[in-house]
């Protein structure tokens, strides 16, 4: 076996491709980028011909993967949890359709918000759709869950969802690989009605996923991942999944049979595996990442009267990321913080980069809504919402991909004047085009900012599928030619684009302006690659 030194997310795409995958698709959003750079990266990938571009949104990758299995090849698809919230119609129905070839979508979560919006656990996804659900403590567990996965997927023609977390994806350690499995050759369903939800086939193919899904607790590629040990302490039994479980050992160390331990890493569990640690013990403490699932589903199974604490009765903090001070005061032993470490450097609060295109775009803007008030422009997710913070302080809103179109659409509905968004290229592409197609049908008096830096920034630089494209785009859509505005936002032009946007804010129908200029990050890569090509 081959030793290697891995990222929880690059130990995934590793197993993926050991595991002959052929198809790798995804929309880039931290902490699950990695996955598919990795892949993209891979030497192995590249001689196979592995599909391994980015999607526009994560909806369109989980389609297009679905596609890649129907055709009987192995494919995954990446995302971030609140991704999994824009692929959740394809992903959902894809458990009632089954799959054809293996199929993973591996969602990372991100307790404690690092860069997300919300902290949702992508387990109740799981759960809600009747898939099976691998949750990895370590970096060698989720590889080997690749393997698993995939026979899995296929032997019940079923997706698969892997968890994993920001501390697992993020952190590093070695896994021993495996020997490669060839990629499976072109194959189409044998049922030619199979992915055809007309209601009257959805119906009995729910009903058979619902009992299929109760017959996968005892399959033994899940199973083996859920596992019960001893201990000498009966007065508190633990259940512990994912990451929880390291934390755990940290405060144990060499002292693991003090207490009885369930560690769960495979959903869904039989019952049986939870009476035999309750049948035990006292009291029981359960430790998860995310929020209460094995909670809930074990207040759910017990009927005797057992005390059970954890996040729902506040033992464990119901937000934020575990640790294993947290972890070593709900077991009841002290807790040591350390010695408090002196501040070398001053905290700041996150800031543009120096020379960035979107400084310039706002500086316009700024100057040019001024005239009408605070509260006139609605924002989106990307670098340029730092402009919600000091010395700006230029946007009121930012709620999810896609939502500044629409929402500046609902204000000027309401009488809002002018009502304008500003919305990066990548996000535009993800989910903005169909909010401005309803701005068209609707002749809103809106203006549409596209930030255009010809890249997604925020997330390390990857393609954007916008590049090139967002005057055609915007004018196939329906935007009247004459109020489709390009400008460079640059110190230089500043007086030219304060008047073209005033202009634009004063237009009683749908406009679009585009601030196009290159990501100072990127750009500087560009230039690097190209000087040491010379």
């Amino acid at each position: 076996m081959k030793k290697l030194l891995l990222l929880g997310d690059e130990a995934i795409a590793q197993a993926a491709l050991d595991a002959g995958l052929s198809g790798m698709y995804a929309y880039p959003g931290t902490p699950s980028t990695e996955i598919m750079e990795f892949i993209q990266s891979s030497k192995d990938a590249t001689d196979r011909n592995v599909h391994r571009q980015w999607s526009s949104n994560e909806k369109t990758a989980m389609e297009a993967a679905l596609g890649m299995s129907y055709a009987g090849k192995r494919a995954m698809v990446a995302m971030k949890h609140v991704g999994l919230n824009v692929a959740a119609d394809s992903f959902i129905n894809s458990a009632i359709t089954g799959v054809n070839g293996g199929l993973i979508i591996v969602s990372a979560d991100d307790p404690s918000m690092h860069s997300s919006q919300n902290e949702q656990d992508s387990r109740f996804y799981g759960k809600f759709a009747f898939v099976p659900c691998f949750e990895p403590s370590n970096q060698q567990e989720a590889y080997d869950m690749v393997f698993d996965a995939f026979e899995v997927s296929e032997k019940y023609k079923l997706p698969v969802l892997l968890r994993i977390t920001t501390r697992l994806a993020h952190s590093r350690a070695s896994i021993n690989q495996k020997a490669t499995i060839p990629e499976k050759m072109l194959s189409l369903p044998a049922d030619p009605m199979q992915f055809i939800l007309l209601p009257a086939i959805a119906r009995k193919k729910f009903k058979f996923l619902l009992s299929l899904y109760e017959s996968l607790r005892y399959e033994n590629r899940i199973s083996k991942y859920n596992y019960f040990k001893d201990g000498r302490n009966k007065d508190l039994g633990i259940i512990t999944c994912g990451i929880a479980y390291n934390y755990l050992l940290e405060n144990l160390d060499k002292s693991l049979n003090d207490f009885p331990v369930l560690k769960i890493s495979a959903y869904p569990f039989p019952k049986d595996l939870i009476k035999d640690i309750t049948g035990r013990c006292k009291e029981i403490l359960i430790l998860e990442e995310g929020a209460p699932v094995i909670e809930e589903a074990i207040r759910g199974i017990l009927d005797e009267g057992i005390k059970v604490f954890g996040r729902l009765d506040g033992t464990v903090p119901r937000d934020g990321e575990l640790n294993p001070a947290i972890v070593a005061k709900a077991i009841g032993f002290p807790v040591s913080y350390g010695q408090n470490v002196p501040s070398l450097v001053k905290m700041r609060p996150p800031s543009f980069c120096n020379g960035c295109g979107h400084i310039d775009m706002f500086n316009s803007l700024i100057e040019a809504v001024k005239p009408y008030g605070h509260g006139h422009v609605f924002s989106d997710i990307g670098c340029y919402t730092l402009a919600a913070l000091p010395p700006y302080s230029a946007i009121n809103s930012c709620v999810d991909m896609g939502a500044s179109v629409t929402m500046a659409i609902g204000a000027s509905d309401a009488g809002l004047f002018p009502s304008i968004a500003v919305i990066g290229d990548s996000t535009f592409t993800h989910s903005g085009m169909t909010g401005l197609l309803d701005a068209v049908v609707k002749n809103s008096p809106v203006t549409i900012i596209i930030s255009d830096n010809s890249t997604t920034g925020m997330t390390g630089g990857q393609k954007s599928q916008a590049t090139g494209r967002l005057e055609q785009i915007c004018e196939g859509i329906g935007v009247s030619r004459e109020h489709i505005k390009v400008i460079v936002p640059l110190r230089k032009n500043h007086t030219e684009n304060v008047g073209i946007l005033k202009e634009e804010f004063e237009y009683k129908g749908v406009s679009v302006v585009i601030a196009s200029r290159e990501c100072i990050q990127t750009a500087a890569k560009r230039k690097r690659s190209e000087n040491s090509n010379e």
